[in-house]
Formats: structure tokens, C-alpha cells, sequence
């Protein structure tokens, strides 16, 4: 594994004031209410990339040093434990916990692994922290060992005081279905405290530029900003192939560096290969990664396409995007619309009991395909290339990055 992705989790990596300070408060609150008869909840907000996970990193570290090697600390003797339902990023964690002694690899889990191992024990645990808490399931998932109703509501009964990083905008299937609202009327009943991060610490990215991506995910189609290619290198091209070279080129020079796509070509689990066709482009999907290193730092991916499953929560030094069949461009607006019957990811969009209005729904899925947008917007370290595949949206995109070399 490339020590990438381990240096952006590292527990030892350098915080900012306003990182270190989160932290402080988090143990503090920790500390408060490990005594009580009820459990806590601390909820950490932020968008892809502000850094919430080496904030959640740091924070466990310290929690199971002192419930280790630190006997006259709160925490001693504490059982605790680091969740995230993303078997890619879980492989990170594991990884950390590796060379450092007071980290164990069984310390990090899927949720689902915590939920039936406690049970079957007959034990709780004290402290959870919860890393991408919006991948929680909220719903039964059979196919996964999962038989209750919802995630969050089956780890904080089993914990003293639950601490998770949480963005709606990364809510992607219905499994998973959250918003900020069912959080909040979820931790209600417990004392609970939040904080919002704010600064984006992944992308070298202006903050105009942030805007313009975060823009287009919310349907909008605005005018490149100036500074877009400042400190960044931003590029949209009109000839996908020309664009995968482009990534290619840049693999050899810096590594990981990637081509990603949102849904609308063909893609089922079924084991074979799926392959995405623009012109002359023409590359297969990612394929199920059964070794222990993140998809984006397998040598051999060069040569796919990545999904929003496996480059979520990754940082990618460049990032190639092709907006697929699934998004376009409305005619005679500067708006995207999203093709609900171009989707192809059939896993995502499955019925909910607690979810029967039909326009609801649709708003919903739209929104999550939009998210998923956004999140792959925000892979790119160094830089971001842009493709569309309809041919509206490919034309307008193109003449906006015309005119921002013009001025």
C-alpha cells in the first residue's frame, strides 16, 4: 500500500488549532458522560474533504492510549471501538493500526460486525466512533447479517457515548437513506452536542472553484470562475479519450491518478466486466477488490473506470470525471436534469416501507445521483478533468472553459 492514504488518516499527522481544539472537546465530552445512566452523542459535520476523519483518526488514537498504557486516565480499561461501513477505507484503518501499539486491527469494524459479535457475547462497549456515519444502514439488509431496523439506533444502545462524522450530501443509496433531520430526531432523546467543519483541506481548489462544483451538484450550471485554474488544475475536455491519456500521463508522473464515473452505463454485480464507451474511450468498470490495499492505489485500476464505491473517502492526486447518460443538460436553461430511467446502479433505488410518496422518492433518488456527483467531484488533490457525455451539457462545459481562457 502506498503510504498515501495512510498519511492523510495517520493519527500523528498534524491538526490545525481548530482540528486539535474539536478533539479537546470531543474527549472532553467523552470524559463527561462515560458515567452516565444514558447514553451521548457527539455529531461532527462537514462536507467531502474538510477533514473529519483524521479528526476521528486522532481522536481514537488518544481514547485507546489511555485505555491501554494510561492508568490513571478516565478511560482506562475502557472498551471501544471505530466503525465505518466502507470496506475500502476499513482496510486503511486496519492498516494504521498495524506498527502502533496501542491500536489493534480489531478495534475498527463494519457496523454490522460490532452489532452481531457484542450480541452474540452478551457485552456492550463504551466509547463508538463512527467514521462516514451517512453510509449507516437504515433499513433491514438481509443479503448483509443485518435483521434490525437501523444502524445508528442498534450501536448507540450498545454504547456509553457514540462520536460520528456525518454529511448528508454523501448519502448515496436507500439502504442508507438519512438526512439531516432523521439524524437529529434520532439523538434527540440523548444529550448531544455538534460542530460543524467548515474548511476544505483536500483540493488545492479555490474556494470559487468548491462553489462552482458544489453549484452544478445542486442542478446549477454557472460561469467558470476566474481563479478556477489557480493553484489547481482544472480541465474539461471535449474527447474522453484524449482525457484518460491526459490521467495516464499524470499517473506516471505523480501516481494516483484516475479515471471515475457517475452511473448511466451498463453495471451489474454479476462478476464480469462492464464496459463504459464514449467515441474512442472505451474501459471497464472497477471490479470487486478482494485484496487488503484501496482500490485507487492498485497499480492495474489505471486501466478502469472507478465507482463512487470504491473512490469514496479516498483522496486521488488527479481525478478524470465523466458525467454519464444519468445527467444532462435541460434544453434552453443553464440546468441539469437527472435521468431517472438512464440509472443503472438497480442495488441503490430499493423500496423503503417508511418512504411511500411517490414524488418523494423521486426527489430523493435525484438528489442522491446529484450526491454521488459531488462526491467524485471532490477526489481530486492536484487536479480535476471534466467529460460529459450528453452532448448539450459536453458543448456548454466546453464553452465555458473557451471563455475562462479568453479573459
Amino acid at each position: 500500500m502506498s503510504n498515501q492514504a495512510i498519511e492523510k488518516l495517520s493519527p500523528f499527522k498534524e491538526l490545525t488549532d481548530e482540528q486539535a481544539e474539536l478533539v479537546d472537546d470531543v474527549i472532553d465530552f467523552a470524559r463527561k458522560h462515560l458515567e452516565q445512566d444514558h447514553p451521548a452523542v457527539y455529531t461532527i459535520l462537514g462536507d467531502a474533504g474538510t477533514g473529519k476523519s483524521v479528526v476521528l483518526s486522532q481522536l481514537f488514537a488518544r481514547i485507546e492510549k489511555a485505555a491501554r498504557i494510561q492508568a490513571d486516565s478516565p478511560f482506562y480499561g475502557t472498551h471501544n471501538y471505530f466503525l465505518v461501513n466502507h470496506p475500502e477505507v476499513l482496510k486503511v484503518y486496519k492498516q494504521i493500526a498495524g506498527p502502533i501499539k496501542t491500536l489493534l486491527k480489531k478495534d475498527y469494524q463494519r457496523p454490522t460486525t460490532f452489532i452481531n459479535q457484542l450480541d452474540k457475547r452478551n457485552e456492550t462497549s463504551d466509547i463508538v466512533v463512527i467514521d462516514e456515519a451517512h453510509l449507516l444502514l437504515s433499513k433491514p439488509d438481509h443479503y448483509n447479517n443485518f435483521y434490525h431496523e437501523n444502524q445508528l439506533v442498534e450501536i448507540i444502545k450498545r454504547a456509553k457515548v457514540v462520536i460520528l462524522v456525518f454529511d448528508p450530501y454523501q448519502v448515496l443509496r436507500m439502504k442508507s437513506f438519512w438526512t439531516l433531520d432523521r439524524l437529529n430526531e434520532l439523538v434527540a432523546p440523548y444529550p448531544h452536542q455538534s460542530y460543524q467543519l467548515k474548511h476544505q483541506f483536500r483540493m488545492t481548489a479555490s474556494d470559487e472553484l468548491i462553489d462552482w462544483f458544489n453549484n452544478l451538484t445542486d442542478g446549477q450550471i454557472k460561469p467558470l470562475p476566474k481563479n478556477a485554474r489557480e493553484h489547481y488544475d482544472f480541465r474539461i475536455f471535449d474527447d474522453a479519450e484524449l482525457m484518460r491519456q491526459t490521467i495516464v500521463k499524470r499517473n506516471q508522473e505523480v501516481g494516483l491518478s484516475r479515471i471515475l464515473s457517475t452511473s448511466g452505463y451498463p453495471s451489474t454485480l454479476d462478476g464480469g466486466k462492464h464496459y463504459i464507451t464514449e467515441g474512442r474511450f472505451k474501459m471497464t468498470w472497477d471490479q470487486y477488490n478482494f485484496t487488503a490495499t484501496p482500490w485507487a492505489e492498485l497499480p492495474e485500476t489505471i486501466d478502469e473506470v472507478g465507482s463512487i464505491y470504491t473512490c469514496q473517502g479516498f483522496d486521488l492526486n488527479y481525478a478524470g470525471i465523466i458525467i454519464g447518460p444519468v445527467i444532462s443538460q435541460k434544453p434552453d436553461t443553464n440546468q441539469l436534469q437527472v435521468n431517472l430511467d438512464r440509472f443503472t446502479d438497480t442495488e441503490a433505488f430499493k423500496k423503503r416501507a417508511d418512504l411511500t410518496d411517490p414524488d418523494q422518492i423521486i426527489y430523493y433518488e435525484k438528489r442522491m445521483i446529484l450526491n454521488a456527483l459531488n462526491v467524485i467531484l471532490k477526489r481530486g488533490v492536484k487536479g480535476t478533468y471534466l467529460y460529459a457525455h450528453d452532448p448539450l451539457l459536453r458543448k456548454t462545459l466546453v464553452m465555458l472553459d473557451q471563455q475562462l481562457n479568453a479573459e
